[in-house]
């Protein structure tokens, strides 16, 4: 079967899809009967990461913006763009744009849709290209993928597709992500951020659905409770509509006791997690949600948002709360903090949790998507 994958959010570094489309082509590559190629976008200069260097490519040197404007133009105009994929059995897009292909089957991933469920989080451009484009993409792909059965849920409450059509393929977790030991985990993030264990982290894309006020918020009441708590490390490249959070922060008097670290290198994540006490993650939504699923699997105690699909990740192995509760936010970190056999409770139950969620699982139920697609298209796959 010859796959045609897009991995442009991995060639632009771009956060949990840049991720979901490298793990993706590393474990489909060397799967019996898939000869993979992959699909990048970008200007000219735009590199694969080195994980996917070895598999051919195809690099159209466009930016992302006009990439997405050409590929709505083509579709609104009915232009057929199988050229630009290039011959396959099969094109893969996952990052929520698909070129009209007339001859080719198409899986479309849908890894949320935060643009309609929360518009406030979102800049008006995109949510206004999303809008026109998602109902076309999700009706012209032959199967449709989603992160989580929340997803799943969403799309078919949206978009009036067949429950056939849509299939759930949970994301998985490196093994890289693993406990580091404490003298060792606290020792390099003092050398590299130099952040004291113990601390309250949070890792994620900085932008409104995250929730980072309400973050914040709860902080402040945890010192209310606990002067001597943690400090609050924030982990995380710049997203959009961020700035309040600063300005919160400043506002509170917290600057010297909440840390922006920026992007932090993958490298770097399993020891920042496993020297942290407490992590964090209170978002308004997510299709899937990584970071807590890497906390765990790094045997650190979680407390996250009960909504959408973060419950069906982190099961019974993490502390739920409402995301807009400060209350409820402050308390759920404050029993974390004092009770230490829950904590070791939420370490095996994180341990063994994050163990069921592989990316060699992810590609083998996004082959099974791919040999329904070809079904449903009545295609059969050359040699």
């Amino acid at each position: 079967m010859r796959v045609c994958l897009d991995v442009s959010a991995a060639a632009q570094g771009r956060g949990g899809i840049g991720r979901y489309a490298e793990r993706l082509a590393e474990a489909l590559a060397p799967l019996p009967g898939v000869a993979l190629r992959l699909l990048y976008h970008g200007p000219r200069g735009t590199r694969l990461p080195p994980t996917l260097a070895g598999l051919p490519a195809r690099h159209v040197r466009l930016g992302s913006k006009p990439w997405r404007a050409s590929l709505a133009a083509a579709t609104l105009l009915r232009l057929p763009l199988d050229r630009a994929v290039g011959p396959c059995d099969l094109f893969h897009a996952t990052d929520h744009v698909l070129p009209p292909l007339r001859r080719t089957p198409s899986v479309f991933t849908v890894h949320d849709l935060a643009f309609l469920v929360h518009p406030e989080t979102h800049l008006w451009s995109n949510r206004a290209y999303l809008a026109a484009m998602m109902p076309r993409y999700v009706a012209a792909a032959t199967m449709v993928i989603a992160d989580s059965a929340a997803t799943r849920r969403d799309v078919l409450a949206r978009y009036g597709v067949a429950p056939d059509k849509v299939r759930v393929v949970p994301l998985g977790v490196e093994p890289t992500f693993a406990p580091v030991a404490p003298p060792e985990a606290r020792a390099r993030v003092a050398e590299r951020y130099g952040l004291a264990a113990p601390y309250v982290l949070f890792v994620g894309t900085l932008e409104p659905r995250k929730n980072l006020r309400g973050l914040v918020a709860a902080y402040r009441a945890l010192l209310q409770q606990r002067p001597d708590a943690p400090s609050l490390a924030i982990a995380g490249a710049e997203g959009w509509l961020y700035d309040d959070v600063y300005r919160l922060v400043q506002r509170e008097g917290l600057a010297s006791r909440v840390r922006f670290l920026g992007r932090v290198a993958e490298a770097d994540l399993p020891a920042l997690y496993s020297a942290a006490a407490v992590f964090a993650y209170p978002s308004l939504y997510e299709g899937f949600g990584l970071p807590p699923l890497e906390a765990l699997a790094c045997g650190t105690p979680v407390v996250c948002s009960h909504r959408a699909s973060l419950p069906e990740v982190v099961g019974d192995a993490a502390l739920l709360v409402d995301p807009t509760d400060v209350g409820a936010l402050a308390g759920a970190l404050a029993r974390l903090l004092d009770n230490e056999p829950l904590r070791r409770e939420l370490r095996a139950r994180g341990l063994a949790r994050a163990a069921q969620f592989t990316w060699a699982r992810t590609a083998r139920e996004t082959l099974a998507a791919y040999t329904e697609a070809l079904r449903r298209a009545g295609h059969c796959p050359l040699a």
